[in-house]
């Protein structure tokens, strides 16, 4: 069955290293080390986990000046461009610069003096560094007393939110500076979504989609899908991260599968489909598929593969994928495009469905 594609807007494009982000380009996706940057072993070890489980970019805090002096070495081994995440201080902007660094990502809003930040506009402009700016729901109102504050409280957030990021393009605008990409973030699915609509009708930049402070891996997974699926099927967003108090590969692997499930980036392994559980049961099936998910990693790609609970529903839910397994008592029954193999013990099932998709991919290669 043919389904049609997701209608892209259509974007700038900038590069970050050899990374385009968008003008059509794949979506692309992010996450950030939480190793202290200035340890370069730690950080060097986290990029290459990353980058293993499929990140395209990859950020790195840059809070203090050993960091941006670790920049280098990280550089030299880093498998993926490097993004330096700056806040208060432009000197590790321009510091990180100097070290080769693909991307900046600024807050113009925690920089009060404009010249700084222009220096930062010029030294990436000279370099051809891109620069992510933005705006967080929790930094939008001034901190300041009175009747003022009160005023910017009580206005719409989406407005206050485009307003603030409508002041920071001016000073870019006024340097001649336009590689950027831009965000605007909330931890409210619906407040994300709106902000980020609103900035895919005024702006042509590329923009970079996220949920701020999402939660945990349970929660975080969600509340991000809810948002990102959303912009993402109506074609907004060229790059993404799924922000979580987790593992960072975590999110990596979450916004991969993301992107897949919207066919917006093809699987690098095999797509794991499998039944909600019933009384039917009769093979512990949650560990069962956890431990094939994690036998496939990395392998498979292109081909589905479903694992049942049961001979009822099973075979018959089955049928389209590649390698399928369905639970009987103590055993699975194999099935390779909807056609039954053979039975295996139920110890046996994990090694039995890796080999079958082997087998399989194999004979794809030998086809052609």
């Amino acid at each position: 069955m043919e389904h049609p594609a997701i209608q892209r807007r259509t974007s700038r494009q900038v590069h970050v290293g050899p990374v385009a982000i968008g003008g059509g380009a794949p979506v692309s996706v992010q996450s950030m080390t939480n190793t202290p940057t200035r340890d370069v072993e730690a950080t060097v070890a986290q990029i290459g986990r990353l980058a293993g489980a499929g990140a395209d970019i990859v950020r790195v805090a840059v809070p203090t000046q050993a960091d941006t002096a670790a920049l280098g070495a990280i550089l030299a081994r880093s498998p993926v461009p490097i993004v330096a995440d700056v806040h208060f201080h432009f000197e590790r902007a321009l510091e990180a610069v100097a070290a080769g660094v693909h991307k900046i990502r600024l807050n113009p809003g925690n920089i009060a003096d404009r010249d700084r930040v222009r220096r930062v506009i010029d030294a990436c402009g000279e370099r051809g560094i891109p620069i992510r700016i933005g705006v967080n729901e929790g930094s939008i109102v001034e901190r300041r007393d009175g009747a003022k504050r009160a005023a910017e409280e009580a206005a719409p957030l989406v407005d206050l939110m485009m307003a603030k990021l409508e002041s920071y393009l001016a000073i870019f605008d006024a340097c001649g500076f336009g590689d950027l990409v831009l965000a605007a973030k909330s931890p409210d699915a619906l407040t994300c979504i709106e902000a980020t609509r609103r900035m895919a009708r005024r702006w042509d930049y590329p923009l970079h989609l996220g949920v701020t402070h999402a939660g945990d891996l349970e929660t975080g997974i969600i509340r991000s899908s809810a948002a990102l699926g959303a912009l993402l099927a109506d074609g907004i967003g060229e790059t993404i991260r799924i922000s979580l108090a987790a593992d960072p590969v975590e999110e990596v692997r979450a916004a991969r599968e993301l992107l897949a499930a919207l066919r917006l980036r093809a699987r690098e392994e095999a797509e794991i489909i499998a039944c909600p559980t019933c009384g039917r049961i009769q093979i512990d099936l949650l560990p069962l598929v956890a431990a094939i998910r994690r036998a496939l990693r990395g392998r498979g790609a292109g081909l589905k593969v479903a694992v049942m609970g049961c001979v009822v529903n099973g075979p018959g839910e089955a049928a389209d994928a590649h390698v399928a397994v369905c639970g009987g008592k103590g055993s699975g029954v194999l099935y390779v495009d909807g056609r039954r193999v053979r039975t295996v013990a139920e110890a046996d099932i994990v090694a039995a469905v890796v080999a079958e998709v082997e087998r399989y991919g194999r004979r794809a290669e030998a086809q052609g």
